[in-house]
């Protein structure tokens, strides 16, 4: 009887332990999940911007639907694909765990509106070839980078007649309404034709095919998918000018979204989700996978 009664002494005890142990495992917040293996919903703070997504069910972003390789709309299926997607995804895993079936919705951001669809709330983030730079902070708030592009030039296949930014002065030349690359443009090429401008890049890479502009200037991986899609019609003159560091948008002042983005980032980074995001996209269109970039802390 002695024996009896000390085993079950003994699996009370352990029983005890046992039901503590996830007794306080279920109370345990965590602001800013340390890897991407994330089984199920993290608890964030009451209030937090990461706990209303949650509440909310769903992760908006703000991303471009014609840009190959980093978000283009499939014609066929409907979904978004490309690198800035599979980041935005990644993101998601961090806020809902790793199942987010129907819990990211991506709304179609252009280069102009992207600052007012984050200060109105129509995007929770915007993650849409976005560089960071001062002007664009005094209005949102930037995590990141995740990634450096740099400015470079399309023309006609064959065209050897421009092969530097300045070669841009006097000819016509496209980019896209406010972006930085317009900005850079005309800073380094001050007597280049900027008349024809669009709001998406595949309307200039049209107006190179027709010849009403010589050429289209904006990041090298943007032109890099241009050229993947139509190598018989376009060629990269391969002569960067400008560094774009990629930011992921969000609202001014958000500065515990901003750290747990930032805290994401670095976390994909070292678990090699962000290079598998790469590779599976951007490698697609010949660039080879760089070093993710260091996160800037601001």
């Amino acid at each position: 009887m002695k024996m009896r009664t000390w085993k079950a002494i003994g699996t009370v005890m352990a029983l005890s332990v046992l039901l503590a142990a996830c007794g306080s495992s279920s109370k345990k917040v965590n602001a800013s999940p340390s890897t991407t293996a994330v089984a199920g919903p993290p608890a964030f703070p009451a209030g937090s911007a990461m706990d209303a997504i949650q509440k909310k069910g769903k992760l908006v972003v703000g991303t471009k639907f014609d840009q190959p390789l980093f978000g283009l709309k499939n014609p066929t299926t409907g979904k978004v694909e490309g690198f800035d997607v599979e980041i935005a995804n990644l993101i998601a895993k961090g806020i809902f765990g790793n199942d987010i079936t129907g819990k990211v919705d991506f709304v179609e951001a252009v280069s102009k509106n992207r600052e007012p669809f984050i200060q109105n709330g129509t995007v929770d983030i915007v993650v849409a070839t976005y560089t960071i730079n001062a002007t664009r902070k005094q209005v949102v708030d930037f995590a990141g980078p995740y990634f450096i592009a740099h400015q470079d030039i399309m023309v006609k296949k064959g065209d050897t007649s421009i092969k530097s930014v300045t070669d841009l002065n006097g000819k016509k030349v496209c980019s896209v309404q406010g972006s930085t690359s317009l900005d850079n443009l005309k800073a380094k090429a001050p007597t280049a034709d900027t008349s024809i401008t669009f709001d998406v890049y595949s309307k200039c890479a049209e107006a190179l095919t027709d010849g009403r502009v010589q050429a289209v200037t904006t990041d090298n991986v943007i032109l890099g998918g241009l050229v993947a899609a139509e190598k018989d019609k376009y060629q990269l003159v391969n002569a960067p000018f400008t560094d774009e560091p990629y930011g992921i948008g969000l609202k001014k002042g958000a500065n515990d979204l901003r750290t747990f983005i930032n805290d994401r980032l670095d976390a994909i980074y070292k678990d090699g989700s962000w290079k598998k995001a790469f590779e599976s996209t951007v490698s697609a269109g010949g660039l080879a996978t760089p070093t993710p970039p260091p996160v800037d802390r601001y």
